[in-house]
């Protein structure tokens, strides 16, 4: 009877201990998931949607599929903001308000990614570094966009959702050579308020502006350039010849050597 009492209190207790070390690993679980988020551990899935939050969390479990960061208030996406997230797949950072991005902030983006949305934010300009070599799909529609060189490439690098391709709407744009300033006001460019790719389809091409622009600046700057020799070859030689007036001058002013007599004047003499 003592013996079965004694191994019903160790049963019991082993449940016991069982059952604590288990709250104390849901707790330790949930600790991983950072403040005014919600983590699906099965799906292993973050929701940070309308969180108020004003940067990317730093706390993010290193085993997050899809992370959410819809509707806060993030401006920026630092460097090494998802380096640590090695099986992500989905990145939402739509509504925000992010208007750069850290050169290769989202190189570190590991090649399983397969979304990434960066629409409805205030991004003007962004380049091919900014992206690493990302293939994920990607949205940047309803972002006010500043349409030159610099993105057309960025277009042509990225795989851009087809459904939303269209929404990448020029808000300023690079004037042509000759139009005057360098930046279009969206009410006066003849490029402010289209769809890039609608643009570049109707053969606009901003990376030729660029270029005639940097072929009138190497034109004036080798003018310049041969304009500043020719005054220096020009000095130099006005120099040097009054120099040499100097010197001539100079030889003049000296006293003439007195000739020496000869052989011949001597005997001549002597008669």
């Amino acid at each position: 009877m003592g013996s079965a009492w004694r191994m019903g209190n160790g049963v019991g207790a082993g449940c016991w201990l069982c059952a604590l070390l288990c709250a104390w690993l849901w707790d330790q679980t949930r600790a991983q998931c950072p403040e005014g988020c919600q983590c699906a551990w099965e799906s292993h899935t973050v929701l940070c949607v309308d969180a108020g939050l004003h940067e990317v969390p730093e706390d993010l479990p290193t085993d997050t599929v899809s992370l959410h960061l819809e509707r806060n208030f993030i401006r920026r996406i630092p460097e090494h903001a998802f380096s640590e997230l090695l099986h992500l797949q989905e990145l939402y950072l739509s509504h925000n308000r992010i208007e750069t991005l850290t050169s290769g902030a989202l190189r570190h983006l590991t090649p399983e990614l397969r979304l990434l949305d960066l629409s409805h934010n205030q991004l003007r300009q962004a380049t091919r570094e900014e992206f690493g070599g990302t293939r994920a799909k990607t949205r940047l529609y309803h972002n006010p966009w500043h349409c030159d060189c610099t993105l057309q490439e960025l277009m042509q690098t990225l795989n851009l959702e087809p459904e939303t391709v269209n929404g990448i709407v020029c808000e300023s744009s690079t004037r042509s050579a000759g139009e005057g300033s360098r930046w279009e006001e969206p009410t006066a460019g003849s490029h402010a308020g289209h769809s890039l790719v609608k643009l570049l389809d109707a053969g606009v091409n901003f990376c030729s502006m660029q270029r005639k622009t940097t072929d009138v600046a190497m034109l004036v700057t080798m003018f310049v350039w041969f304009f500043v020799v020719i005054v220096y070859v020009v000095y130099y030689v006005r120099q040097n010849q009054a120099e040499a007036r100097r010197h001539l001058e100079y030889l003049k002013s000296l006293p003439s050597p007195k000739k020496a007599p000869t052989e011949t004047d001597t005997l001549s003499t002597g008669f």
